[in-house]
């Protein structure tokens, strides 16, 4: 029997309540309790006697409260669409949809694209609401369309000062004040001589991508440059690192760990395919846990998960993965074998082995496991004199295991 629908959330514009569809005031109308910001429950009537809910910080609060009035009609007031990087994707991990309404406004990027004349499937977006700002450089590249949900007044400038930072200061800003409302305003300027007055917290900036002479931008797919990352020489180089990215093979929403990361390229490169990707990068030592953090925050995965430790003693407590990376230690006793019993059915272990004896834990691993054994091999050119003639990078021996029923 399907569970009566108890909750309800309505996207609110600019022009407040007076906008409302027919069916968004009935259930406003119709509710016992009423949750939202300060600003949605202004919009009350003071002589509304109704229970309201604030929202507080954490919002987990706020979102805990909001569950314990099941059984009670209840009326949860959004800016915009719910449903775009607002409260209603949250709600539903933990109120299931048969048990809401969701009544969306347009959200603050069809209002930005209306008045841009751009198409909103071909745009970038990302929110800096509670959101590291360097996610931004992921989305960067010459001629890319960007809307950014603002967390203040004050993101403007902060993006102005990223976008000059990572070469596209001659890109175009335009900041949409309160989309839809009668002070709507727009302001215009480019990045590297941002200067214009902070006005509304409510905002949206709309980024036109123009970079500078020598800016190429970097590709989504596997197989950065070695040069985009600090390192100390635990690097998984870039045609190793685009053949081992391939065997994980990362789909949108799926977790990596990767064990003994060095620099982070292999988990960096796991989050940059999709944004949905998330990434957990274990390395003991302090010089390299620096390398991850810097490379992580300069390539636009801010949020890339780092753990300082040894494994497997660091994997016990982690979310289990989808695919697990090990770039190093295989010879540790019992990695390989923790590795493997955390992984889901059809999950995936992809080990690389430079030496010897850990080529030799490999094979012994294809022997018990099967999965693939590959020899990687690369040649550079290198000067030889006025000539040039190829140098061999150490050969790579890779196992690719997948779990099986």
């Amino acid at each position: 029997m399907t569970a009566p629908k108890w909750l309800s959330i309505i996207g609110v514009g600019e022009a407040g309540l007076a906008e409302l569809t027919a069916a968004a005031r009935l259930l406003l109308e119709q509710a016992e309790v009423i949750c939202g910001g300060q600003r949605h429950l202004a919009m009350l009537p003071p002589s509304d006697a109704r229970d309201k809910l604030f929202w507080s910080s954490p919002i987990a609060d706020s979102v805990q409260q909001i569950v314990q009035q099941r059984g009670r009609s209840t009326c949860v007031l959004a800016s915009g669409d719910p449903l775009c990087y607002g409260i209603g994707a949250t709600l539903l991990r933990h109120v299931p949809i048969d048990e809401m309404t969701i009544i969306p406004a347009p959200s603050a990027f069809s209002l930005a694209c209306a008045r841009l004349g751009w198409s909103l499937p071909e745009v970038e977006q990302i929110s800096l609401c509670g959101r590291d700002s360097a996610v931004l450089r992921a989305v960067l590249y010459p001629q890319a369309r960007v809307l950014i949900l603002s967390a203040d007044r004050q993101t403007p400038r902060e993006v102005a000062k990223l976008l000059t930072q990572a070469g596209y200061g001659q890109s175009t800003i335009t900041v949409l004040e309160r989309l839809g409302s009668l002070h709507e305003r727009h302001i215009r300027g480019t990045a590297a001589s941002w200067s214009a007055v902070e006005g509304s917290d409510l905002n949206t900036i709309a980024v036109e991508c123009v970079a500078d002479a020598g800016i190429t931008g970097l590709s989504r797919l596997a197989g950065l440059p070695d040069t985009v990352y600090q390192h100390d020489g635990q690097l998984t180089k870039r045609e190793v690192r685009a053949i081992t990215l391939a065997a994980l093979a990362p789909l949108p929403g799926q977790v990596l760990w990767d064990v003994g990361a060095g620099c982070g390229s292999i988990g960096i490169e796991w989050m940059r395919s999709h944004p949905r990707c998330h990434a957990i990068a274990i390395e003991p030592q302090p010089q390299r846990l620096r390398y991850i953090a810097d490379n992580a925050v300069a390539l636009g995965t801010p949020n890339l998960q780092i753990i300082a430790g040894t494994a497997p003693a660091a994997l016990g407590t982690l979310p289990q993965p989808n695919a697990i990376f090990v770039g190093g230690g295989l010879t540790t006793p019992s990695l390989l074998d923790t590795c493997w019993q955390a992984l889901p059915l059809g999950g995936r272990l992809v080990a690389n082995a430079v030496t010897l004896e850990s080529e030799q834990v490999l094979l012994q691993w294809h022997h018990a496991r099967g999965g693939t054994l590959t020899r990687i091999a690369i040649q550079r050119t290198e000067p030889i004199g006025g000539f040039l003639g190829w140098k061999p990078l150490a050969p790579v021996t890779q196992w690719v295991g997948i779990v099986q029923g």
